[in-house]
């Protein structure tokens, strides 16, 4: 059995142990040693990462009370090593996992509700309620989960004997066999984990939520405390004063100046599309009528350009009526379109001449190709003389 100094100390950076194997595995090496303060993954926290006798730790697995460090070298066996844990990245992980237990804490007190999925990512941490949150609910746990961050509370751990469990009521997800291990923050919760934590309540720093979505049920909540949600907030300031310098506007008013622009936006587009409407209407009435096809190849023509002039062609300008749209560099988005012809053979002489990619309904279809203009009339040309 590894000796877990994790557990003895949640602050051990620094420790020593006999290297009792190593062993190569694939590209790595995996190093067991007789005591260690690397945590291996469990509990919904990865595993710890750092450096034995300078050399790196990627990983840690437990296996039958063994602890298997992922090594990027190997160790000799039966010499004395020092090992150092990532502090910074272990702190962080027991501010978000401690954190993480006050607010399912406070969530099942007041709305009974058990905490069913917990994941700690590199983006933020997230929590699985299995019942529905308001917004409201929730940023009054947000603000007692803070209260409980102040109130610098001792983290308790707590290693109950068979009787005494019968008569404790705590939190967990799974059928324990064995030893538990309950970690307590006291008139907040109590739940059975195997991870380290911070020791008081005052090193997890500032509980911030920062999304919520309907999951399963129930909702899934997005946090992150500490150094992390700091972060997160230097981040989110300095994006919002640089919207406020492009803005021009005070920080306080980006919001309401963001609203103006976007109904300032919708109109224009609306604008937008009755010029481009009259425009596309001029460029149909300079069309002679009655012809048997017309193509026209338009580089700025954008959105549903395309398709309303093959419209306003069909009418009365052509027979068949076909708009490419963009270059022999980038390639052309097409519409064809006919009243009088079916036009899906176009299509697929496009697929299968210029590599396209297209189709639809007799009266109209539209796709994508490459090639160049001249080639694309003699393909047109062609194709339409086989169809009449």
């Amino acid at each position: 059995m590894t000796e877990k100094l994790f557990y003895e100390d949640s602050h051990m950076i620094t420790f020593s142990g006999i290297v009792e194997a190593c062993e190569k595995v694939g590209d790595y090496y995996e190093a067991v040693l007789d005591r260690t303060a690397f945590f291996p993954e469990g509990g919904g926290q990865s595993a710890d990462t750092g450096w034995i006798a300078g050399v790196r730790v990627l990983d840690a697995q437990e296996k039958e009370g063994l602890i298997y460090h992922k090594m990027e070298g190997a160790l000799e066996v039966g010499k004395r090593v020092e090992g150092c844990i990532d502090w910074e990245e272990r702190f962080s992980k027991m501010q978000q996992h401690s954190g993480e237990h006050i607010v399912s804490g406070l969530v099942h007190a007041a709305y009974g509700y058990d905490n069913v999925g917990f994941h700690m990512g590199s983006d933020a941490i997230t929590i699985d309620f299995n019942g529905v949150l308001t917004k409201e609910q929730l940023k009054e746990i947000e603000k007692k989960a803070n209260e409980a961050v102040v109130e610098n509370l001792e983290v308790e751990v707590f290693y109950p004997t068979e009787e005494e469990l019968k008569d404790l009521s705590y939190r967990s997800k799974i059928e324990i066999e064995g030893q538990v291990r309950l970690v307590t923050i006291p008139g907040h919760d109590a739940c059975a984990c195997c991870a380290p934590h911070v020791k008081k309540t005052g090193e997890i720093g500032i509980i911030k939520f920062i999304g919520m979505q309907n999951y399963k049920g129930g909702v899934r909540v997005s946090m992150l405390c500490g150094n992390r949600a700091l972060a997160d907030y230097d981040e989110k300031s300095e994006s919002m004063k640089k919207l406020s310098v492009l803005l021009s506007a005070p920080e306080c008013e980006v919001a309401s100046e963001v609203e103006r622009l976007k109904e300032e936006l919708a109109q224009c587009k609306i604008e937008i599309a009755h010029l481009q409407k009259e425009i596309l209407s001029y460029k149909a009435e300079r069309i002679q009528s009655g012809q048997e096809m017309v193509l026209v190849f338009e580089a700025s023509m954008a959105g549903n350009g395309p398709r309303e002039l093959v419209n306003l062609l069909v009418e009365e300008k052509a027979d068949i009526a076909a708009v490419f749209a963009g270059d022999e560099n980038a390639g052309y988005r097409y519409v064809i379109g006919s009243r009088k012809v079916d036009v899906r053979p176009f299509s697929k002489m496009f697929n299968e001449v210029f590599a396209g990619r297209g189709g639809g309904k007799p009266e109209m279809v539209q796709g994508s190709l490459c090639g160049r203009e001249s080639e694309i009339r003699e393909a047109m040309e062609a194709c339409r003389q086989k169809l009449v």
